[in-house]
């Protein structure tokens, strides 16, 4: 049935009430002028119609980098025990997850159900895959994935999170889980961490070829060497002709490369159709020029306090708030650039096909036509529920409400 949103403001404009039919934005009309001041303003519309109450209408959040394997949200607060570098980290967490107060399930989709009560309705998770954990936790995330079938789309990424050379049968493993639908082959710092990067790409790029899958790959190499990572990755995308289906996520060495190195690798990047995915890191990427480069750009929360760090809580809005704050932003334009990128942005980089981001002044995502993926969200601007991050939310996916006021509907 359509489901009209009444008194609403898309991206913090003009109030106008918003038709969803068949999952999209069927049409989009001014509010009519007394709206605000009707008598059952603030009651039960009834059936078929939300009430926004002028509350700001934006594209739903896409979390394109979540561990939904690894959270430990909703259970006992417990001290951080891991030693710096990943492979410490990762030892860490394997000593400790099979330990927790719940499963690995329970916890997974007791996490994505948070993310949808705050907003999110587009995700793409990781499922660490390795010789220890075989495929117990991607099956968690695919039964996570299934629970919340009807309230949120996911992407499962198979990643080898302790490296594919280090131990025996991890490249098994990472086939396994792809033969049993992954939807997007992870790979891991193929310089740093299994320190024969020719031969991780090897393996992770023909899964990709064999399984004709999307490629994701960690990379927390700095500098020079992360710099060298991405141009073997651009390499194999142009020998492969995968433009547009590679995404670099962390790329932490955007950050502090020369713009003599910097320029040509985004133009590169750009021609390849090459994404990043961030999840805003105290080091910020060079978001507004990955952005006027053309570069597909989408967020993520990472780790929901977890045994890697005890940061996350499941709001995308709260992540928006840290993109802008770490990239020190503080003109309205840029902040809602940081809701663009968190919601049009990641959904891109989850289907290439999607609608773009071009410039920091790009607002999509509401028009006629436009998937009825959307969440109302509180504020007198875009840049104030930013910073206010209120809980008077409501989630629309495929045109349906599936949350309200932080609760799952």
């Amino acid at each position: 049935m359509p489901l009209v949103l009444r008194n609403v403001r898309p991206w913090g404009g003009d109030p106008a009430d918003v038709t969803l039919d068949g999952g999209v934005i069927a049409a989009v009309a001014p509010a009519a002028k007394d709206a605000a001041a009707a008598p059952d303003a603030g009651t039960d519309p009834g059936p078929g119609v939300v009430d926004g109450r002028g509350r700001i209408l934006l594209p739903s959040f896409s979390d394109v980098h979540v561990h939904l394997d690894s959270t430990r949200l909703g259970l006992p607060f417990r001290p951080h025990t891991g030693s710096p570098g990943v492979w410490n980290m990762m030892l860490n967490d394997r000593n400790n997850w099979r330990h927790a107060e719940a499963s690995i399930t329970e916890r997974a989709t007791h996490t994505l159900g948070l993310m949808v009560a705050r907003g999110t309705t587009r995700v793409r998770s990781y499922a660490q895959v390795d010789a220890d954990a075989g495929l117990e936790r991607f099956e968690a995330v695919l039964a996570a994935r299934e629970s919340h079938r009807e309230r949120a789309d996911v992407a499962v990424i198979a990643f080898p999170q302790a490296g594919l050379l280090r131990e025996a049968g991890s490249a098994d493993v990472l086939e396994e889980a792809l033969k049993l639908g992954a939807d997007v082959v992870g790979g891991i710092d193929p310089c740093a961490l299994d320190r024969d990067p020719v031969k991780h790409l090897d393996i992770v790029f023909g899964l990709a070829e064999e399984y004709r899958k999307p490629v994701d790959i960690h990379l927390h190499e700095p500098g020079q060497l992360g710099l060298f990572s991405m141009e073997l990755i651009l390499e194999r995308t142009r020998a492969l002709g995968m433009q547009g289906l590679v995404t670099i996520s962390h790329a932490f060495a955007l950050a502090d490369l020369p713009d003599a190195q910097l320029g040509p690798l985004l133009a590169d990047m750009a021609e390849l159709d090459v994404s990043v995915a961030t999840v805003a890191p105290a080091t910020p990427l060079p978001l507004e020029k990955l952005t006027a480069a053309g570069v597909r750009v989408g967020l993520g929360e990472d780790g929901q306090r977890d045994y890697w760090s005890p940061y996350g809580n499941a709001d995308m809005l709260d992540r928006t708030w840290q993109l802008a704050f770490t990239n020190r932003f503080r003109a309205d334009e840029l902040i809602e650039h940081c809701v663009a990128v968190a919601t049009v942005g990641g959904a891109s980089v989850i289907d290439p096909a999607a609608q773009r981001l071009s410039s920091t002044a790009d607002r999509p995502g509401l028009s006629v036509g436009d998937p009825a993926e959307l969440v109302l969200v509180e504020g007198d601007t875009v840049a104030a529920a930013v910073m206010d991050k209120l809980p008077g939310r409501t989630v629309i996916h495929r045109g349906r409400v599936v949350a309200e006021g932080l609760q799952l509907a």
